[in-house]
């Protein structure tokens, strides 16, 4: 699977997902960004780094659209038909990848805007629970990745695969 991340205006994205099967996926939502590391960049690189099979990207390679939908309005259009009758169970590993997912995200970021001096100090919740080992690897990943971003032109893309 192929993700494509694509620079906007300001810190805003577009991301476009490329299964081998299937239509390519867009996110439901608006992401929001940040003007190193876009968020959903920060899950690809968390969950790959982690081993996290089935958070966003997880999902998506094993053909779950979880929080995507087609690009394509038309695609979508279908893909809406297709959830109301049948909808989506997440499974309660699903659901504890994504909790990791997120729980990891949110320690990793503010960890590397520190060692990066975009920030002062960790936040309480940070430094509270204790930081898990993983994330020195995500952090690292994150910085392979944050320059590259901060530096593309506004229509300039990364593109990752999973």
């Amino acid at each position: 699977m192929r993700v494509v991340f694509t620079k906007g205006p300001g810190t805003s994205y577009d991301i476009a997902v490329h299964r081998e099967t299937g239509a390519v996926l867009a996110p439901r939502n608006g992401p929001g960004g940040h003007p190193y590391l876009p968020h959903d960049l920060v899950h690809f690189l968390v969950e790959a780094e982690a081993g996290i099979g089935l958070g966003v990207y997880g999902r998506l390679a094993a053909g779950d659209n979880g929080l995507f939908w087609p690009a394509d309005p038309a695609e979508r259009a279908k893909a809406a038909r297709r959830r109301k009758s049948r909808p989506v169970k997440s499974s309660p590993r699903a659901r504890a990848d994504m909790a990791l997912s997120e729980h990891l995200a949110g320690i990793a970021v503010p960890v590397w805007e520190v060692r990066r001096g975009h920030a002062g100090q960790l936040p309480a919740y940070v430094t509270a629970g204790g930081i898990p080992p993983v994330v020195d690897r995500i952090v690292s990943r994150f910085d392979e990745y944050a320059d590259r971003w901060h530096t593309l032109p506004a229509g300039g893309s990364l593109t990752l695969t999973w």
